[in-house]
């Protein structure tokens, strides 16, 4: 899987990171859980976050990379829990932000359909 950011133009990122609030969270933190609303997504800065569903882990992903995004592009609610292995600096961007972004950027729409096609797919 690459690197979500590497998708992007300089100007894109610079757009995409104006949009969200930079966040961290501690060791151990879980900001998203599984069989909950779609509210948020992050996007890894630094960092590595365990990806589990019923407890069991099914991934890592670290710096550059997004998580949540998938119950956002399908309606849905949360698949799977997402937990910091390492302290976390993430971007947050809302749904709302999402779906904004998704509007006014097509390369990001793209870029997150994409995305969550690998992850169905693996």
């Amino acid at each position: 899987m690459s690197d979500f950011f590497s998708t992007f133009t300089p100007a894109e990122i610079d757009r995409i990171t104006a949009a969200g609030t930079r966040v961290t969270l501690p060791e151990g933190w879980s900001p998203i859980w599984e069989r909950t609303p779609a509210d948020k997504a992050y996007v890894v800065l630094s960092g590595e976050v365990s990806i589990r569903v019923k407890g069991q882990e099914i991934a890592r992903v670290g710096a550059g990379d997004i998580v949540g995004e998938a119950a956002i592009v399908n309606g849905s609610l949360r698949t799977a829990s997402i937990v910091a292995l390492t302290p976390l600096d993430l971007l947050h961007l809302s749904a709302e932000t999402v779906r904004t972004l998704s509007a006014e950027m097509p390369v990001f729409r793209d870029a997150l359909r994409m995305r969550v096609d690998e992850r169905v797919a693996g």
